[in-house]
């Protein structure tokens, strides 16, 4: 019925009234309730809702659900969804790939990445640790440099020791989180504020002085909820100009050349003291003070409110 253009279809129905057309009527006929047995058929396949996609590896659905597969499940408190069930006027999370932004575009929600004049700023994450952060320490110490340590909570409070060195030294120190969720930023913000105090309270437990002023979300997912439980415990999210990626444990000479090509004055520089092999960083960091004392002034971060 729909085979050819509209003026053949409108004369064979015409054909179906014509007399001494009975035979060629009735196989018209059979043709025409086929056809609308098929459409029937095709308009209740498109009432059932599509199945999801399955992937080679058996997840369906979200191809990134499996991003952070080494974080445990979030499996929000009754308090939690009824957090995110009635509040729909919070501006929207930052994704963990960082492409989502508030409603001025601004991917950090705030957060500070640079050092705002023209100092640079070494930082240290998920220390301490034992075997590394001494090492770091001493490198530091031989160069009459300042750094920043974003410590997380439950290393401080097994190496409260190293708590202490890192103070002593002039040192800053920095809230990263109590066990480096990546994810804490999507949790609710009670969750987030009890974790963010406990870290503070193992800091607090080797340093009582010592100022706490500065937060860094791990990995550097950031998201308006986590960012405001921050700045309401009286501590300036801190993020990074440049990561020479010391993480992936590429090489001192990688790390050494990365560092040199993109930093800059005001630059904020992620490396880390803890969470691998960070024998790389420490030889990096052999390499890099000698240049890096001699173009900029390297300090820690301030330890008053920014």
């Amino acid at each position: 019925m729909t085979n050819g253009g509209g003026t053949w279809r409108r004369g064979r129905v015409r054909g179906l009234l014509r007399p001494g057309s009975t035979g060629r009527s009735a196989a018209i006929a059979v043709l025409v309730v086929a056809a609308l047995l098929g459409s029937a058929y095709v308009l209740g396949r498109s009432l059932i809702p599509d199945r999801p996609h399955q992937s080679a590896t058996g997840v369906t659905g979200d191809p990134n659900s499996s991003r952070y597969a080494d974080q445990p499940p979030i499996v929000p408190t009754e308090t939690e969804q009824s957090d995110q069930d009635g509040d729909r006027s919070a501006p929207p999370e930052a994704g963990q790939d960082g492409n989502t932004s508030d409603a001025n575009g601004d991917s950090l929600f705030g957060a500070h990445s640079t050092t705002g004049d023209e100092r640079v700023a070494l930082t240290f994450d998920d220390g301490p640790d034992p075997q590394y952060t001494p090492q770091v320490l001493n490198a530091l110490r031989e160069f009459g440099v300042r750094a920043t340590f974003c410590v997380v909570g439950e290393m401080a409070e097994s190496h409260p020791d190293l708590v202490r060195a890192i103070v002593a030294d002039g040192h800053t120190l920095c809230n990263h989180s109590w066990n480096h969720d990546v994810a804490l930023g999507k949790r609710s913000p009670d969750v987030i504020r009890a974790d963010l105090l406990r870290t503070n309270e193992a800091i607090r437990a080797a340093a009582p002085d010592a100022p706490i002023v500065w937060y860094r979300q791990p990995g550097g997912a950031w998201t308006y909820p986590v960012v405001s439980v921050a700045n309401a415990l009286g501590m300036t999210p801190l993020h990074w100009t440049v990561d020479p990626a010391d993480w992936e444990a590429p090489g001192a000479a990688r790390i050494a050349a990365t560092v040199t090509s993109q930093i800059e004055p005001g630059s904020v520089v992620l490396m880390h003291d803890a969470g691998g092999n960070r024998q790389g960083t420490v030889e990096a960091l052999w390499q890099l003070l000698p240049e890096l004392t001699a173009r900029f002034e390297l300090e820690a971060l301030p330890t008053d409110r920014t």
